[in-house]
């Protein structure tokens, strides 16, 4: 999807495979995660439902999570969608979504992570996924604005998250102010002056 500008231009399969557009999420924050449920990092899952909920409390509707299985690492994410999706609530109690299994990295690569990769390159440019449970913060612009490494801890994110948050907010207050013609009122005539016939 080359003509892509924004994280709203994508609509990546949901767990049943349908397309699931992005577009809902104008103006939130969110943070998109590469999950795997049989990885040394899948107790970050507790963290990320941590973080979602501590961010709902403090700014309620503004934030969301989105998780993204993926298998291209060491086969840790080998279940079916509704394994998956049962793995996530039953041992970690996730309320945030989690999609349809994708491909990160390679020719079959989801375009959404694609355009990631190149709005944001790693370390050194490097445009790969490396492991399971990277994150990639999008702004109420839907740019990416912070991506991380599956070893950075959730929970270090919700000053970044809060402060784009806040951006989101204020920008969307912002009105542009009224143009003269809005705003003029006709002089009355003062005290004493001829009106113009």
């Amino acid at each position: 999807m080359a003509s892509a500008t924004t994280f709203y231009d994508f609509s990546p399969p949901d767990k049943k495979g349908n397309p699931y557009p992005l577009t809902n999420y104008k103006g939130k924050v969110v943070l998109v995660v590469n999950t795997a449920s049989k990885c040394g990092f899948t107790p970050q899952f507790a963290g990320l439902e941590k973080l979602y909920k501590s961010i709902e409390e403090k700014r309620p509707g503004k934030f969301t999570i989105l998780g993204f299985p993926c298998n291209q690492f060491g086969n840790q994410d080998p279940g079916s969608n509704d394994e998956i999706q049962s793995f996530c609530q039953v041992n970690y109690g996730v309320t945030f979504p989690v999609l349809g299994k994708i491909d990160v990295n390679g020719s079959n690569a989801e375009p959404l992570f694609e355009w990631i990769k190149s709005e944001k390159p790693g370390l050194l440019g490097v445009k790969r996924v490396l492991w399971n449970f990277e994150k990639a913060l999008i702004n109420g612009k839907g740019e990416v604005v912070g991506r991380w490494r599956s070893i950075t801890k959730p929970e270090s994110l919700e000053g970044a998250i809060l402060k784009e948050i806040d951006i989101a907010s204020k920008n969307a207050e912002v009105k542009p102010a009224p143009t003269a013609t809005e705003t003029a009122v006709p002089a009355a005539p003062a005290e004493g002056e001829a009106k113009l016939a």
